[in-house]
């Protein structure tokens, strides 16, 4: 597999999921205009463990996702703005030049797919639940409110559906990608979302 151009945030990119970029530090751009040179227009997303997004230094974690650019506009200042789709999971086996942009050597990580009839008991229970948290994290001002999260049928985009639409912090997001499957993902899910549904009743009532 050839090297991946990189592009650490700090944010996690889900398998299925939309994530709208800003770009304007140099060494990115460069980084997208190298991207749609090819027929298909991927780059990885990792998750920054520590450091900042701008100018390097940067430690990150070696889980992501393959991003596809479906939409690239530049502005008159000469920033691209982006909308780009997570694809599926992969895993840096190692980082290679930082220059003109960041390059890994990547692999596809594929999903243990795990009985297809627990995963679909397990999303049928934790949607309603989620739906409330996420609705919950909204009205305390927690997180905006935006397009409604559709949860498809695919178990695996299913499980990610379901963790994108949680309130969720980073570091939460990326231990639930790298769950080895969507039952493990949904189980984790929901140990994590007993806590946050305790916090989010109790902020309610105390306010």
């Amino acid at each position: 597999m050839e090297p991946l151009p990189m592009f650490p945030l700090g944010g996690v990119l889900l398998p299925g999921g939309v994530l709208p970029l800003r770009v304007f530090e140099p060494r990115y751009r460069a980084l997208v205009r190298h991207c749609l040179a090819n027929e298909e227009p991927e780059f990885g997303v990792v998750l920054i463990e520590r450091g900042n997004e701008v100018g390097g230094g940067d430690m990150r974690h070696s889980v992501g996702t393959a991003a596809l650019i479906a939409h690239a506009e530049p502005d008159l200042r000469g920033h691209l703005y982006l909308i780009t789709l997570g694809m599926r999971r992969i895993r840096v086996r190692s980082w290679l030049s930082e220059d003109p942009f960041p390059l890994a050597d990547i692999e596809d990580w594929p999903e243990y797919p795990g009985e297809a009839g627990a995963v679909a008991a397990m999303v049928a229970e934790l949607t309603p639940r989620v739906r409330r948290a996420a609705a919950l994290s909204v009205e305390l001002g927690d997180r905006t409110g935006g397009r409604e999260q559709e949860i498809v049928d695919d178990p695996v985009i299913a499980s990610y559906n379901l963790v994108e639409l949680a309130p969720l912090g980073p570091a939460d997001s990326y231990d639930l990608l790298c769950a080895s499957g969507p039952l493990e993902r949904l189980e984790l899910l929901a140990a994590k979302l007993g806590d946050i549904e305790a916090v989010l009743e109790f902020r309610l009532h105390a306010g």
